[in-house]
């Protein structure tokens, strides 16, 4: 109670430069992958099922995307577990190393948001399109 968190995980502060910048691009990189890995997964799955109706929609989206969690979770773990010994550097060169992996670690914890977002807007994008060939 009343302890600083800063001092408590021994963080200082980290100025925006070109470091912190390249950590952006790879983790932008990185998820980029991951939903790439879900969208094609939902892709090869719709031209296989062909669903004609909202849930048989709604199941390819829930199958598909049971089946791509394991590897887009196993990215982002292995990305984490990675950077791990990066991040609690002190050396030579941290001063460069740990601010670039600031942003991928936390953005590797929003990378899980990915996961459900990207099914749902998928199904919705569907399910538009179902819905005005019908009409």
């Amino acid at each position: 109670f009343g302890q600083n968190l800063r001092d408590l995980f021994q963080m200082g502060t980290v100025n925006l430069s070109v470091a912190v910048w390249v950590g952006f691009i790879a983790l932008f990189g990185i998820a980029a992958d991951g939903g790439v890995v879900m969208a094609t997964y939902l892709d090869q799955l719709f031209d296989r099922k062909k669903p004609k109706t909202s849930a048989e929609l709604r199941e390819v989206v829930i199958e598909a995307s049971t089946r791509r969690i394991r590897p887009t979770l196993m990215t982002t773990a292995t990305t984490i577990l990675a950077l791990l010994p990066v991040l609690t550097s002190t050396g030579r060169g941290s001063d460069i190393m740990v601010p670039m992996a600031i942003p991928s670690v936390g953005g590797m914890f929003l990378q899980i948001v990915t996961l459900l977002v990207i099914p749902v807007l998928y199904y919705m994008w569907k399910e538009f399109k179902m819905k005005k060939e019908l009409s």
